[in-house]
């Protein structure tokens, strides 16, 4: 059986673990220990109220209960770039025009960016391997809205989304390699973990200020731009489930693609309930997968069951009750796992 909930500092280990499998490109989830404390720490002030705005955000675990182990992050930041500064490239378009010699040609561009300053994000989903099958992945990656739906109040009115941009098997970047690399001269995996430890005053340093066209790059570099990795497609396809999209925004060390989306228009927030909890003996339960949190905020536990929904309550067996630390009668927030398009 599989809960998540708020990370706590008995998760240290088991959470750097989690970051040395987790490779090149997971920028938010280095495998430094001093830096994954700080993230748990970071949650649990967000919780008692004790960190301004700029420093708050919150860190999911995804539990193994019987083996008593962590299995899987993830993670939501309420507001970016309000401590330091939040970049990316926007792609956008230049057109070159003379009317005298007939020449009107449309060029895309990258321009260094603070756009999305501000915005909530989501961020530092990881599973380990051994458990991504049997809806996992989206129990982790959803969650989140559905604490979102909950206590909505806290967060900014925009979401966003930095997935994981392409690079090969043995970690190198062909957009680093032909832009961030010019300029910085270290390779992507120092780059990114640089940043991930929240050492980013190079990058206002030494990024270029002008825009970049993007018709000089080689047309392997062009194909990668808002290309996410292959390994992060399908939490890509779960968040624009959502209701996140592309607007134009990629990340400036691997050109993975920035999702967005207006938190009153995600799925969770419009179509999330609140039923009250029937006991039943029966651990057999069928129909479809759904969502249901507790909606206790400092205590916050979530679980997946399958249901065939009544209108008017919520099964539960006494195990899953007992796991959400709820009580017969007490109102539980459920939401069907999957989309109409799933």
């Amino acid at each position: 059986m599989l809960i998540v909930r708020h990370a706590e500092f008995r998760d240290l280990d088991d959470i750097f673990i989690l970051a040395e499998k987790s490779g090149v490109g997971l920028t938010s989830l280095p495998a430094n220990r001093e830096i994954l404390f700080s993230r748990i720490e970071r949650t649990r002030k967000t919780l008692l109220g004790e960190c301004p705005r700029s420093e708050q955000g919150y860190l999911f675990v995804l539990e193994d209960i019987e083996d008593k182990r962590v299995v899987g992050v993830s993670a939501i930041e309420v507001a970016v770039g309000l401590s330091e500064p939040f970049y990316n490239y926007h792609v956008g378009k230049q057109v070159h025009a003379c009317k005298n010699l007939n020449v009107y040609k449309i060029l895309n561009t990258l321009f260094l960016s603070n756009d999305l300053t501000g915005s909530s994000e989501l961020c530092t989903l990881f599973l380990d391997e051994a458990y991504r099958k049997n809806l996992n992945g989206k129990l982790l990656s959803k969650i989140r809205f559905l604490f979102i739906a909950a206590f909505h109040e806290f967060f900014q009115p925009k979401i966003i989304a930095e997935m994981r941009g392409y690079s090969d098997e043995s970690g190198r970047s062909p957009f680093w390699d032909a832009i961030g690399y010019q300029f910085f001269n270290m390779d992507f995996a120092t780059a990114d973990y640089l940043s991930g430890v929240g050492q980013k005053a190079f990058i206002a340093e030494l990024m270029p200020r002008f825009p970049i066209y993007v018709d000089l790059l080689s047309a392997d570099v062009q194909g990668v731009i808002g290309a996410v990795h292959p390994h992060s497609k399908p939490a890509s396809h779960v968040l624009e489930s959502e209701g996140l999209r592309y607007q134009g925004y990629v990340d400036i060390f691997d050109a993975g693609p920035t999702l967005e989306a207006e938190i009153c228009y995600l799925r969770a927030v419009k179509e999330s309930q609140l039923l009250p909890i029937k006991l039943t003996n029966s651990t057999q339960q069928d129909g479809a997968p759904y969502l249901v949190a507790n909606d206790t905020y400092q205590e916050y536990r979530a679980i997946l069951i399958h249901s065939s929904l009544d209108a008017e309550y919520i099964e539960l067996s006494h195990q899953q009750a007992s796991l959400l630390n709820v009580e017969e009668g007490q109102k539980i927030r459920i939401l069907p796992l999957n989309t109409t398009e799933q």
